[in-house]
């Protein structure tokens, strides 16, 4: 069947209306896709743009931090190295290292140069003795009439010169641990050219002091709890009031609780031999025999106006199988008159009291014809009044006695009954810590026959303490 042509034309245009209507259409659409997908890709570049330059400033700010932290150890290892006055320091590492972590160590003690002119009456006291350093009355010269003292002679020295190390340490219970332990170079040479003054003049440590305490314990060697070091002058001499002091160090295990303290002190036995009414003194001999320990115990009262002290002490005296006990009493103190005067004393009293006063002027016991021991009464003191000029200048004054009951029917007529001392100083400090002192003084030792031998020395010292 034929059809009409306006037909066959109609259809084509309408297809190719048709296509020209939807191909924008479809043309759009694929353009308005491909923004919406390009924006996303965007915004994700955008978002990961962010993202990195997030993390570069993080590890930015990370590395200055640590240049920072390297910067400020630099810094303090330079400072800990070279101080503000430029010179390097010696303490590079724990001065510890095998203590407690966070223990304190402290270190002193002082420099002391003694130079002094001695003049006996009766002989004089043999060059290297303890006498020719300090005053110690057991080492005067008594000779009688004939006996002749010679020149004054001179000495000078620095053995008394002192070191004192100290490791403290509280836990974190708060217990408190103390380990301490002092030194000086009194006490003999090391060598054959050591002790003497031919050439090198070189003398040993010795041991002063060495205890470790434990909140209110202490074990080890210290003055003995029957002394009371508050009260001691302030001399030139080592001591000054030698003849009533009770001075002694050994080891101890001590109890301390407020102003009471109790302690076990090492014993020891000083003996007079028996020698009945004889001129000369028979020979004194120290027994390491005993089986039980002084016991001493001590109460302290302070206060502005100063201390006060007392102690007391009991002993058993032991020589072979024969044994004595005895005891004794210490009272003691400073009292302050204003801000530039004090007094300060001491008053001992004891059976057997010997070994503790004047470094051993008169002995613990007696011994008669069996062997048995009887312990010998005994008693010293001193009194020391001490001004302060200004403060550079201040000086003392101090006198001291001891006595002993001797049983001349025992021990003879030789043995010492007593001894005595005035001491003046006036020291003189032009720096903080620097002492310049100078010193007289005048002792004398009797013996039970009434024989006497009399010391005078100027003594002068120069010390500095850190």
């Amino acid at each position: 069947m034929n059809k009409h042509p306006s037909r066959l034309l109609r259809r084509p245009l309408a297809v190719a209306l048709l296509v020209a209507l939807v191909a924008p259409g479809a043309a759009f659409a694929q353009t308005a896709r491909e923004k919406a997908l390009e924006a996303r890709v965007a915004e994700l570049e955008r978002q990961v743009q962010l993202l990195v330059s997030g993390q570069q400033t993080q590890q930015t700010q990370i590395s200055e931090t640590q240049t920072q932290i390297t910067e400020v150890k630099t810094a303090t290892a330079a400072t800990a190295a070279a101080p503000a006055d430029g010179k390097p320091k010696i303490q590079t590492a724990p001065i510890l290292p095998a203590g407690n972590p966070g223990s304190v160590f402290t270190y002193g003690g002082f420099i002391k140069l003694d130079a002094m002119v001695t003049d006996t009456s009766d002989g004089r006291i043999a060059d290297g003795s303890s006498g020719r350093m300090f005053y110690v009355p057991s080492t005067i010269p008594v000779g009688g009439p004939a006996a002749d003292g010679g020149d004054p002679y001179t000495d000078f020295h620095a053995q008394f010169s002192r070191f004192w190390l100290s490791a403290d340490h509280v836990t974190e219970g708060g217990d408190k641990l103390k380990g301490f332990v002092e030194m000086d170079f009194f006490g003999g040479g090391s060598n054959a050219l050591a002790g003497n003054e031919i050439a090198t003049n070189t003398y040993a440590v010795t041991l002063r002091q060495a205890y470790v305490s434990w909140n209110k314990w202490l074990a080890g060697q210290t003055w003995s709890n029957f002394q009371d070091t508050a009260a001691l002058p302030d001399a030139v001499d080592f001591v000054g009031v030698t003849d009533g002091t009770v001075f002694v160090r050994q080891a101890q295990v001590r109890y301390t609780s407020g102003p009471w303290s109790v302690a076990l002190e090492n014993p020891n036995t000083t003996m007079q031999a028996y020698a009945p009414n004889a001129a000369a003194a028979g020979a004194r001999t120290t027994t390491g025999d005993n089986n039980v320990p002084d016991l001493t115990a001590r109460y302290n009262m302070k206060g502005d106006w100063g201390h006060f002290s007392v102690a007391g002490l009991l002993r058993q005296f032991k020589s072979g199988d024969n044994t004595d006990s005895g005891g004794a009493v210490s009272v003691s103190g400073k009292f302050n008159l204003g801000d530039s005067d004090d007094i300060r004393y001491m008053g001992n009293y004891g059976s057997g009291i010997g070994r503790y006063m004047a470094f051993g002027l008169g002995s613990d016991v007696m011994q008669d014809a069996s062997g048995d021991i009887e312990a010998m009464n005994g008693w010293g003191g001193f009194v020391a009044w001490r001004h302060v000029f200004n403060p550079k200048l201040r000086g003392n004054l101090m006198y001291s006695a001891a006595a002993f009951d001797n049983d001349v029917a025992l021990v003879g007529w030789g043995v010492t009954e007593r001894s005595q001392s005035y001491h003046a100083n006036l020291i003189y400090s032009p720096l903080p810590k620097l002492d310049i002192g100078a010193e007289i003084g005048w002792g004398q030792r009797s013996l039970e026959d009434d024989r006497e031998g009399d010391l005078k020395r100027v003594q002068t010292h120069v010390k500095y303490s850190f």
